[in-house]
C-alpha cells in the first residue's frame, strides 16, 4: 500500500507534468486539436498498411546496413538479444525503453551470464532497488530523493546527500565507467521511419547517446507499431510526443540513427533492430486495434485519477495506467489481465490528453462488458447469493477465512475489515 506521503508525490508529479502540457502544446501548435487529428490519421494509416511499411523499413533498414532480425514474441526476441551478444560475460548498458520491460530482458541477460546496467537515471535506481518501473515515462515517480539518497548510499555510490545534483553526479561518475566498458549497448526505439531507414531515440539525459555510440554493438529494440511512413511526419510527433510526455517543446536529444559508422572513428561497427510483434499482430486485428496507435507519451497517466492515487505497481503489468489498461488485456487476453478495464473512473480525461486521439474510455467499456461475459458464471453464484439472506450472511463468514485470491493480493491489499452493518443497524434500532 501505498503511503500518503508518496501518493501526495505521485499526485503532485503528475499534476505538475499535465499542467506543463496543457501550456506547451497551446504554444508549439496553433491549433492542438488539429494537431491530435492529424497525427491519430497518420498513425491510423500505419496500421491499415502496417505490413508493408514494415518491409519497406526492413529494405531501407538493410541497405544502411543495419541488421533486421523479426521476433514473434518475447521469447524470439530475448533469444536474438542474446546470440547477438554472444556467450556470457558481456556488460550490456541499456537506455530507457519500455519494450526491453516488456520482455523482461534484464532476466534473461543475468541468466545467460551477461551483465545488463540500467544507465537511465530512473531505471537504474528501480535496477540496483531491485524494483520495477511505476510509470511509462517516470518510472521512480513513487520514490521521493532521500529513498534514493539512502539507495546511492548502500551501493557505495557515495556519501548520504539529498541534493538532486550531487545525487546525479554520482550516478554520473558510476554510470562514465559502465560505458567505457560495455560491449553491447541495447535502446528501445521511439520512431523508426520507413522511407529512409533511419531509426529516431528521443530523451533528456545523454544516456541514450552512450548506449548507442560508445559500445561495439548497437542492438534497439522496437514494438512494430513504432514505425512512420516519412520523415516529414517526424516534425508533428517529436513536438507531440515531448510536449505530452514532459511538458517540453522539444526534448534535450534528438538521435537519428542511419546504421553503423562509416568513415568515422567512433561509433558502433554493428547496429541491430529487433522488430517485436508479441502479441501486437493479433491485437491490430481485433477491436481495440486503436490501442496500436500509442506513442507511449504517459500523458494519460498523468490525468488519470485512478492512477494518481494508485501509481503504477498497483496494475501489475509492465504497462499501467488506462493505456495498460487497455494494452494489458489486449496483449495478454482478457481472462489474464481485464480486471484492469475496471480501475477507471471514466471521467474520459485520459481521451482528452492522449496526443494521438485514441478512444480508451470506449475500450475500457468493451472490456468490462467481455470480461463480465467471460465471467458469467462467477456473477451468477453472487446473484444467488445477493438474493438469499442466508447465503448472504455465509459468505460474509466464510470469504474472510478463505481471503481475496493471490492474483488480486500480489499488488494489492486486502480491504480492511469494518463494522458489522448488521449488528450496528440492530443497535440503531
Amino acid at each position: 500500500e501505498l503511503d500518503e506521503d508518496t501518493v501526495r508525490s505521485v499526485r503532485a508529479s503528475t499534476i505538475r507534468v499535465a499542467n506543463n502540457r496543457t501550456n506547451t502544446l497551446a504554444d508549439v501548435f496553433e491549433d492542438v486539436d488539429a494537431a491530435r487529428t492529424t497525427a491519430a490519421a497518420i498513425k491510423s494509416y500505419v496500421l491499415d498498411n502496417l505490413r508493408d511499411l514494415l518491409l519497406q523499413l526492413e529494405e531501407r533498414c538493410t541497405a544502411n546496413g543495419i541488421q533486421v532480425h523479426w521476433a514473434k514474441d518475447a521469447a524470439s526476441a530475448n533469444r536474438i538479444i542474446l546470440e547477438i551478444c554472444g556467450p556470457g560475460g558481456a556488460t550490456v548498458v541499456k537506455a530507457k525503453s519500455m519494450a526491453t520491460e516488456e520482455i523482461h530482458l534484464n532476466k534473461h541477460l543475468i541468466e545467460a551470464g551477461h551483465t545488463p546496467v540500467e544507465t537511465d537515471l530512473g531505471e537504474f535506481v528501480i535496477q540496483i532497488d531491485k524494483d520495477t518501473p511505476s510509470h511509462i515515462v517516470a518510472p521512480i515517480i513513487h520514490k521521493d530523493r532521500r529513498q534514493i539518497a539512502r539507495s546511492f548510499e548502500r551501493e557505495g555510490l557515495g556519501p548520504y546527500t539529498e541534493e538532486p545534483e550531487e545525487l546525479t553526479m554520482q550516478a554520473r561518475s558510476h554510470l562514465r565507467s559502465q560505458f567505457m566498458k560495455a560491449d553491447v549497448g541495447v535502446s528501445g526505439v521511439n520512431f523508426a521511419v520507413a522511407s529512409t531507414g533511419r531509426i529516431v531515440l528521443v530523451e533528456n539525459e545523454g544516456n541514450n547517446r552512450y548506449s548507442t555510440t560508445a559500445p561495439r554493438v548497437h542492438i534497439a529494440l522496437m514494438g512494430i507499431e513504432k514505425v512512420l511512413p516519412t520523415e516529414g511526419d517526424l516534425a508533428l510527433f517529436l513536438r507531440l510526443l515531448a510536449g505530452s510526455a514532459t511538458g517540453q517543446r522539444l526534448t534535450v536529444y534528438t538521435h537519428m540513427i542511419s546504421g553503423p559508422r562509416r568513415e568515422e572513428r567512433d561509433g558502433p561497427t554493428e547496429v541491430h533492430l529487433v522488430l517485436l510483434d508479441n502479441g501486437r499482430s493479433r491485437v491490430l486485428k481485433g477491436e481495440y486495434r486503436d490501442i496500436l496507435r500509442c506513442i507511449r507519451c504517459g500523458a494519460c497517466l498523468n490525468v488519470c485519477p485512478v492512477y494518481r492515487r494508485s501509481s503504477g505497481h498497483a496494475y501489475g503489468h509492465v504497462y499501467p495506467g488506462p493505456l495498460g489498461a487497455v494494452l494489458a488485456p489486449a496483449l495478454e487476453g482478457i481472462d489474464a489481465m481485464g480486471q484492469l478495464a475496471k480501475a477507471s473512473s471514466l471521467c474520459g480525461a485520459c481521451k482528452d490528453v492522449c496526443p494521438v486521439d485514441i478512444p480508451i474510455p470506449d475500450m475500457l467499456l468493451k472490456l468490462r462488458s467481455q470480461d463480465t461475459r467471460n465471467s458469467s458464471a462467477t456473477w451468477k453464484w453472487f446473484g444467488v447469493g445477493a438474493q438469499s439472506a442466508m447465503f448472504w450472511k455465509a459468505g460474509l463468514k466464510v470469504l474472510p477465512m478463505v481471503g481475496m485470491p493471490r492474483a488480486w493480493t500480489e499488488f494489492r491489499d486486502q480491504p480492511r475489515k469494518g463494522r458489522d452493518f448488521r449488528r450496528w443497524w440492530r443497535g440503531r434500532s
